[in-house]
């Protein structure tokens, strides 16, 4: 038995609306994982877009098609914009509604009353477009990430080559034409594309569980005023750190920073000026710091940071580029940015103990404070045998 179009396109709707609810009973409402809640919009748009299509041959069909094609444009960035959330990175303005957009200016002039592949080349190619870009978020992941990140970008870059090929044989062959028809017409594409939503949604069950798992773990070790790590995660992370000796053979500094005479800013200007203080000086260590040193908040008005190979020269520098970034902070109702005083230890191959390096900074912090405050002070003693 050969089916037609239409019996496709009913199979494709019935089973995007079936797997659009379980993976929101199933999957959103257990993780509220954002690329769960994508996933679910994503399907909400391919079961409109093929029901839509469903009018084609009708007295409808100068809207249905169009708003067809714009669904479904509009699925392929739900995609695109799920991938995106699993990097914690929103989705651009320009393609949510400059495609979808296009799409729709594209198949209006296109005669959609008579012609079902009104505005053909623009849907293939922003569909192509849109699986591409998914398929890239996917792979930029780390490796690390889930297992199943990798059928989904395989699946997503198939898909948006599937599409790059259709578009190419429509401009060379045309609609009606045989290889067309044969290979990526209506039929061929819905069946290709619910064997791969089937096969994708298991998948993606992983994926929102990772993202959701990963969201938990970041709340734990992150500071909820500065952003910065915690003291717990801070520790976490630089233990590992003073034992890698691929790139620094073991060797760094570490620094600890405290705001000078911060409980005055608190007691004149208010608390809520203090935060601004606490949240300007985080963010001027994250300005100075590179991307592979650690900055945590410790405590208070404390801050540490971990800079892998840094000599103590290095050390020096960049407490004093945080220094001047902060004082360049413009703040509001005449607070000016309170000094920075700074204690710094280095660490060896032989250091095993973070505490104990945090303990010698902590006491080269005293001394800076002891001598008058917003100055740094070197430690003279070794953290950890020779």
């Amino acid at each position: 038995m050969v089916l037609d179009t239409a019996t496709l396109r009913i199979a494709f709707g019935v089973m995007a609306l079936v797997l659009g609810l379980l993976f929101y009973f199933s999957s959103y409402r257990t993780t509220r994982s954002p690329y769960s809640g994508w996933w679910c919009v994503a399907l909400g748009f391919f079961l409109g877009g093929a029901t839509a299509f469903l009018l084609n041959g009708t007295a409808h069909q100068w809207w249905a098609n169009t708003l067809g094609n714009v669904l479904l444009v509009n699925g392929g960035v739900a995609v695109w914009a799920g991938a995106r959330s699993l990097r914690d990175v929103p989705p651009k303005r320009w393609v949510f509604t400059g495609l979808p957009a296009i799409t729709l200016v594209a198949t209006a002039i296109d005669h959609p009353g008579t012609n079902v592949w009104a505005g053909g080349p623009v849907f293939l190619a922003a569909m192509c477009l849109t699986m591409g870009l998914a398929s890239q978020e996917l792979w930029r992941l780390e490796p690390g990430y889930s297992r199943a990140r990798v059928p989904m970008a395989a699946a997503a870059g198939f898909m948006s080559v599937f599409y790059l090929a259709r578009l190419v044989v429509f401009l060379i062959d045309g609609q009606s034409g045989p290889i067309f028809v044969t290979f990526f017409g209506s039929a061929v594409t819905t069946m290709v594309t619910m064997v791969l939503l089937v096969v994708v949604s298991f998948s993606m069950a992983g994926l929102s569980t990772e993202q959701q798992t990963r969201a938990l773990r970041m709340v734990a070790t992150r500071d909820d005023l500065t952003g910065l790590l915690n003291r717990k995660g801070f520790l976490d992370l630089a233990a590992p750190l003073l034992r890698d000796r691929t790139v620094t053979q073991g060797k760094g500094a570490l620094i600890l920073a405290d705001l000078d005479h911060f409980k005055e800013v608190n007691d004149t200007y208010g608390h809520a000026a203090g935060d601004m203080a606490l949240q300007a000086f985080a963010g001027a260590c994250q300005d100075t710091v590179r991307s592979t040193d650690l900055v945590g908040r410790y405590g208070g008005e404390e801050f540490v940071v971990l800079i892998p190979g840094a000599s103590s020269t290095r050390a020096g520098l960049v407490a004093e580029e945080i220094s001047r970034r902060l004082a360049q902070v413009n703040a509001a109702d005449g607070l000016k940015m309170p000094t920075v005083s700074y204690g710094v230890a280095l660490y060896h191959a032989g250091t095993r103990d973070v505490e104990d390096l945090i303990a010698a900074a902590d006491e080269a912090l005293y001394t800076a404070k002891s001598q008058g405050r917003n100055r740094t002070v070197h430690s003279d003693r070794s953290a950890g045998p020779l």
